[in-house]
Formats: C-alpha cells, structure tokens, sequence
C-alpha cells in the first residue's frame, strides 16, 4: 500500500493500540506532534519511534510548531525558551546583520533541540505582515510590517532550520496578517484589494518561493475569491500561491479541524483536494476524525508525490561542530539589547 496524502496528530505521551492500527492501515504521510504529546526528551523519542514504526518509514516526516514566544511546544524545564519572532524585527531595524544573525542563531538553535528527538520538520517561518486592527493571533510571532524586511528576516530562519538539519515550512501562505478573527474559532474576511495584497501581503512570500513545503492560510481574500478560503479556493491557489507568489513546493493545508473550515471534516477534506493542496493536516488527535480525513484522502502520486519526495530530499545534514553553547550565549545577548532597545 502506497502513503496517504495527509499528515496527523496522536492523542497523547503513547499511542494507542487503536491509534497503532490506524497507522498500520492508513499509513499517513506523516505526523505532527503538540503538548498534549511532550513530557520529557526520552518520551517525546519513544512516541516518535512508536510513530514511525507504525508506518513502517524510518523517515516519515515529523512536525511540530517550534517557534519560541508563545507558539512553542517543547519548554522547561526540559527544552530552551526561544523568543518571539518580533524580537528579530526590533533588532533589524537597529542593525540589519544582528536581526538577520539573531534569527538564524535562534533556528539553528530550534533545530537542533528538535533532531535531537528525531523531530525533522519545523512549521517555520512565518511570513505573514500584521496590520493594525488585525487579530493578535500573529502578533509578536511576526517579524515586522514591511515585506522585504520579513522575507530577509524569515529566510535567515530558514537558514538557521538548514544548518541544524530540519526542514523549513512556510506559513500562513498567501498571508495571515490582516485577519480580523483567529481561524481556530472562526473564519477572517479580508477585503483588501487585490493591488495592495500584492504589493505588501503576497510580496514577503514571493522571496521564499524555493523553500520545500508551506502551509496555507484559512482566509477569505475577497477580492480574489470572496467564496471560499485560500485553503479551499482553487482561485487563490492556482493563480495567487502557485501563480504570483510562485510557489512549486509540497502544498499543505492548515488544521482542518480549525472552526475557520464549512462543513464536516470529510467535506473539508474533499475540498481542500479539490482546491488543489498537496497534503491535508489533522491535528487534534481524535481518532473519529482521523478516519474521516483518511477516508477523503488520496495515496500520495502525480506531481503531489514528485513534490513530497523533493520536499524530503532538500533536507541537509546538521552542520558539524556547531556550538550550541556560543551560540546560545550569543543569542541571550543579541535578544537582552533588543529588550533594551524596546524600553
């Protein structure tokens, strides 16, 4: 049997007999974890074998959201505290190299606490660019409001994932900054015209075309599509992520549990397909709506497998002889003056 186009979450710390099944049988593309499974690094290593063992993939692709700030799902006592994205924007408005060299330093970081585990894909960076008014579900995770600026900041992330060998993915792609709602509750509209999104929103991507995978946004963009979300909209993903921002990459959706989706799961599921991404992501963890997902959802073929097989090959092995202790001392460093600078 071939490997299903969706990635999951478990329930908790183990999976279960049931969950094992599911595995067995469905064979997920991969598996993305949350606090609900993070106790301490022995147990977070089991579970990440028991996972994979259940596909029969030593390499099957292991997410998590590690972003520092406050979306950062491994933390003490066991695991580092990063900082939030906009400390490398305050930083880069002082000294374009400290903002740029405190991103990477604080990826690398992030990258290689999340190898050690076996973890080898981080949901990040971010690209979104915040306005004022929006929702503050982005807020501090974002780099800064100016799109060139949040590309150069988001590809020294990138960089910084690379050189502790852990895959990048992009998000929320075509942009998440002008949302008005959080999608985990309910669904943004934004009505911006389509010129102004292209030339702020859509352009901090355009850069970051060439990463391996991104993650869509669950927005309305109204000018563009006023129907349907970029996660379901075939209009916003072939013209607007495929067309003007240019990405070729692994197209996956945001949580299709999110309220911000119509519908049950399975229809969310369909459309999702339908609209054009490459791989569903799940994440509660409650089995009843795994099989749904899995019930909706292809074996990976065509251009989306061509596309999950080059998103894995584009992972580097980690940089050897890195520093963690330097480069964690020069990172408090950096993060102390950007504290200054804001007070």
């Amino acid at each position: 049997m071939g490997t299903r186009a969706f990635i999951t979450g478990v329930s908790g710390l183990t999976l279960t007999a049931d969950e094992r099944a599911f595995m067995r049988e469905q064979q997920p593309w991969g598996f993305i974890l949350f606090k609900r499974n993070v106790d301490n690094p022995p147990q977070v290593s089991d579970l990440i074998s028991q996972l994979r063992d259940s596909v029969g993939r030593p390499d099957a692709p292991v997410l998590i959201d590690q972003e520092g700030g406050r979306v950062q799902r491994l933390g003490s006592p066991h695991w580092p505290v990063y900082p939030p994205g906009a400390v490398f924007g305050t930083l880069y408005d002082t000294d374009r190299e400290l903002g740029l060299t405190a991103a990477r330093l604080s990826a690398a970081l992030i990258a290689f606490d999340l190898l050690d585990l076996g973890i080898t894909v981080d949901c990040l960076p971010l690209a979104d660019v915040p306005v004022d008014g929006a929702d503050a579900v982005i807020g501090n995770r974002a780099y800064g409001t100016q799109p060139d600026k949040v590309a150069a900041i988001a590809r020294a992330v990138t960089e910084g994932l690379q050189q502790g060998g852990v895959l990048p993915v992009l998000k929320h792609i075509p942009g998440h900054g002008r949302a008005t709602a959080d999608t985990h509750f309910r669904l943004p509209v934004v009505d911006t015209a389509r010129a102004d999104l292209e030339r702020t929103d859509f352009a901090a991507f355009r850069p970051l075309a060439d990463l391996p995978m991104a993650m869509t946004a669950h927005v309305v963009f109204s000018a563009i599509d006023p129907a349907q979300p970029a996660t379901t909209s075939a209009t916003m993903i072939e013209q607007v992520i495929r067309g003007v921002i240019g990405f070729q990459g692994l197209l996956m959706s945001d949580d299709v549990s999110m309220n911000a989706l119509a519908g049950s799961i399975a229809e969310r599921t369909q459309a999702i397909f339908a609209a054009g991404c490459d791989v569903v992501l799940h994440c509660n963890g409650k089995l009843d709506e795994m099989h749904e997902v899995a019930a909706e959802t292809p074996l990976l073929a065509g251009r989306a497998l061509v596309r999950a097989e080059a998103a894995l090959a584009a992972r580097t092995s980690p940089q050897p002889g890195f520093d963690r202790k330097a480069a964690r001392a020069q990172l408090d460093d950096l993060v102390r003056r950007a504290g200054e600078m804001s007070a």
